[in-house]
């Protein structure tokens, strides 16, 4: 184990050498990868196939290296908004075709194991960053009947490989949390069962054994950070499913680390775990663990919030209360398909204390303003370069007005929300769901804006930048 712990810390601080620039962030499309392939269809370790055509007619790739007796099958990003492990399988691709201090590694791997990868299983769904296919399907509950192409050539390739291990790789929301503790989940595993009773047999056996392994050389890395997806049995699921025909299936879902929104250290962490698993299951080591630690991980639970404001002061009329609120943020995608901005909305409201905030602000001693509408009225966006956002908060206002019924942009580039003309605000609703619009002041004094739930310092303010809404 400690052989296996320095081998793995040697991966892990060599990573930059290996890791895939063209994939910088969480947002690639098909042509980003598709030119990487056809650059691999070069390098003779590896071979590519084309496995089968999206609904929208992008090919879909089986990438295949070693000629080993026993074959690993790794697939990923069949949600099209989870693509953590993809970016890691190129430069897991990169790793194998580097001239580095890996030979003698590399050589027994591609000599013991046969390593097929599926990156990118739903093209037409990462084209515009949703989980769904264009057909508006989940395919990993798509196993049975499937409906999609996506679907069909996820099955038929599995069904022609036979594999002894599957890797089915995903991304999980970032709302979890280790078990009931105040870290966030990093990286969560499952060995997925094959029955309602969830009945444990060799394969399934194997699937933990290596998770529990796994998890012990992660736990060198992101200690308390690890946990397990939920156990229940999903019979429309594909890990599911392939549990049945004996390979032993390893379900990883990279799930979220302060400070890395776009999980490019998770990234980095599935790169060196999916080479550890194979060298586990190359070299048989999986069979020394004992399948009982695999209890002791803790399961995802829901106790993660983005930003959580605590101890502030509430006005309800005549009534005033002492309140925890919390604020979650959601990716809206663009038009262009390749970015994106964020709409917030209050997640919860009272005592928050068993959450967890990735940001928090202590508002002891604060009192809360719901945010207003400003009175002036601007003729057109770029008037409004020239509003000092200080002198709106200091008014209690979050919102601006724009004279224009209509208009391109799709969020504000201002610490504060636009409001298109005859569209009205309803700004004094401080709860559950409603966006989160305020000021907070300190006995009378401004000291915090909430814009879109984005903290702005009264000492800090800078008067460009910012990450309005257009409401409209």
């Amino acid at each position: 184990m400690v052989q296996d712990m320095q081998f793995a810390r040697g991966l892990y601080d060599n990573y930059e050498l290996y890791r895939e620039q063209c994939l910088y962030n969480r947002r690639f499309k098909y042509k980003n990868i598709l030119r990487l392939i056809f650059g691999i269809r070069n390098k003779n370790i590896f071979t590519v196939k084309k496995a089968g055509e999206s609904f929208e007619g992008r090919d879909i790739y089986l990438i295949s290296l070693g000629h080993g007796p026993k074959k690993i099958f790794c697939w990923s990003q069949m949600h099209g908004d989870e693509p953590t492990a993809t970016a890691a399988i190129f430069d897991i691709f990169n790793f194998f075709s580097a001239e580095n201090s890996y030979t003698e590694f590399k050589e027994f791997i591609l000599n013991t194991v046969t390593l097929h990868f599926m990156p990118m299983v739903n093209p037409d769904g990462a084209e515009v960053f949703q989980r769904r296919n264009i057909l508006e399907i989940d395919l990993n509950r798509d196993a049975l009947v499937r409906q999609s192409p996506e679907s069909k050539i996820l099955n038929d390739t599995f069904e022609n490989i036979k594999p002894d291990f599957g890797f089915n790789l995903h991304d999980q929301e970032r709302i979890y949390t280790a078990g009931i503790s105040n870290r966030s989940t990093a990286i969560s595993f499952h060995a997925p069962p094959f029955d309602y009773e969830r009945t444990i047999n060799e394969s399934r056996t194997n699937s933990m054994k290596l998770i529990v392994q796994l998890s012990s050389l992660l736990n060198e890395f992101i200690p308390g950070h690890i946990a397990k997806y939920d156990d229940d049995y999903e019979p429309r699921a594909y890990g599911d499913n392939f549990a049945k025909t004996g390979t032993s299936i390893v379900l990883m879902e990279s799930g979220a680390w302060t400070e890395d929104r776009e999980r490019q250290f998770l990234r980095k962490l599935n790169f060196v775990l999916l080479l550890m698993a194979f060298k586990s299951i190359a070299e048989e080591t999986y069979q020394f663990e004992n399948q009982d630690a695999y209890k002791s991980i803790p399961f995802n639970k829901e106790l993660m919030i983005d930003f959580i404001i605590r101890n502030v002061k509430i006005i309800k009329g005549d009534k005033k209360i002492i309140a925890d609120i919390g604020i979650n943020y959601e990716e809206i995608n663009l038009k262009n398909n390749k970015d994106f901005f964020f709409k917030a909305m209050i997640k919860d409201l009272g005592d928050l204390s068993v959450f967890t905030g990735f940001r928090e602000l202590d508002a002891d001693g604060l009192t809360l303003h719901p945010g207003k509408t400003s009175e002036q009225s601007f003729h057109s966006f770029e008037e409004l370069n020239n509003v000092n956002p200080i002198e709106l908060f200091e008014n209690n206002c979050t919102n601006v007005k724009v004279d224009i019924e209509t208009t391109e942009f799709e969020y504000s580039p201002y610490p504060f929300n636009v409001v298109l003309k005859n569209h009205a605000v309803n700004s004094n609703q401080i709860k559950v769901e409603a966006l989160p619009n305020f000021i907070l002041r300190k006995e009378g004094k401004f000291k915090y804006a909430v814009v879109n739930g984005f903290l702005y310092d009264a000492n800090l303010i800078q008067l460009g930048g910012g990450n309005g809404l257009i409401i409209k």
